[in-house]
């Protein structure tokens, strides 16, 4: 004959486990579908330092130089690591050549320390919008290969016909997407400011606080914002950055194009407490072969 008493007490474990159960599913489905708060970093800030391959872009394109060359080139700078832009790369890109790359960045002691797309996510539905999906998923199996724990994303800009609010949705939409494809192959995906709907601070805060993902975050341009206050306008993106890429000048609005001051992005880095890279991208006219070297060693100066 059963016992009342143990049956209701079995009855009883059974409801507390299942609560239990229940409440873990609701913060584990909370955790990962919250847009992202400023990034907690353990430690102070820390700088590691390396260079966009589209520093090269003229040596790259012409044929002057290969992609194993700049790696190379990135080793002389005493780098940590090297930004191997997507751009760049055979058409028909084959994993044996991704491994190949990798293999010769950790002979050399850097690491891949992301690699970037060229995309729009603003495209309504259809094949426009396919292609560029289905390519953002393919470079992060390719980022996967190599190594590179970040891509640098962009938003893309209102087409014909679109209001602001309907490229917004398609943007958020598009990154959230793709950003599921990313974590279950560990690699982050990072929106950079960089025209379009991320053409001011303010509407590239609105798409960091509605893409709901633990694999995004920012890529903080400190040349691509144009207000009155650059420096203050990369402060408010600064803690969310999973990478920082630094160009020479800045440009403010109603004012000439002017350099960087290295030492006050440091600053604002600081006060973000990043930990991370600090990736070169030089887009001036100089041979990058000569003035990348130059500006390096400022950086290292400034954020040292």
């Amino acid at each position: 004959m059963t016992n009342p008493t143990t049956t209701r007490r079995r009855f009883l474990q059974r409801t507390v486990l299942q609560g239990a159960a229940a409440t873990a599913t609701a913060a584990m489905l909370t955790s990962t579908s919250t847009a992202i708060e400023p990034i907690t970093r353990s430690g102070g800030p820390k700088f590691k330092f390396s260079v966009a391959g589209y520093s090269y872009r003229g040596l790259l394109t012409s044929g002057k130089l290969t992609l194993h060359d700049f790696v190379s080139d990135c080793a002389k700078m005493n780098l940590e690591g090297t930004e191997l832009t997507s751009y760049y790369f055979p058409k028909n890109v084959s994993d044996e050549f991704l491994r190949n790359l990798k293999q010769h960045c950790f002979r050399l002691g850097l690491d891949v320390s992301g690699t970037a797309v060229g995309n729009d996510f603003c495209h309504p539905p259809g094949k426009a919008r396919d292609q560029q999906i289905a390519s953002v998923k393919k470079w992060i199996e390719h980022a996967e290969v190599l190594g590179a724990p970040v891509i640098r994303i962009f938003s893309g800009r209102p087409k014909d016909g679109q209001t602001p609010a309907e490229a917004h949705k398609l943007a958020v939409a598009g990154m959230e997407e793709c950003c599921e494809y990313a974590g279950k192959h560990g690699v982050f995906l990072a929106l950079e400011n960089h025209g379009g709907l991320t053409t001011t601070v303010d509407g590239m805060l609105r798409l960091i606080r509605d893409v709901k993902s633990q694999w995004f975050g920012v890529n903080v341009d400190t040349g691509n914002f144009h207000g009155a206050d650059v420096y203050a306008d990369l402060a408010k993106i600064a803690p969310y950055a999973l990478n920082v890429q630094v160009k020479v000048v800045i440009k403010p609005a109603g004012g000439p194009r002017q350099p960087s001051d290295f030492k006050r992005l440091a600053k604002l880095l600081r006060d973000a407490n990043y930990r991370g890279y600090i990736v070169l991208e030089y887009e001036e006219a100089g041979d990058p072969r000569v003035e990348c070297p130059k500006y390096i060693e400022q950086l290292r100066e400034a954020f040292a």
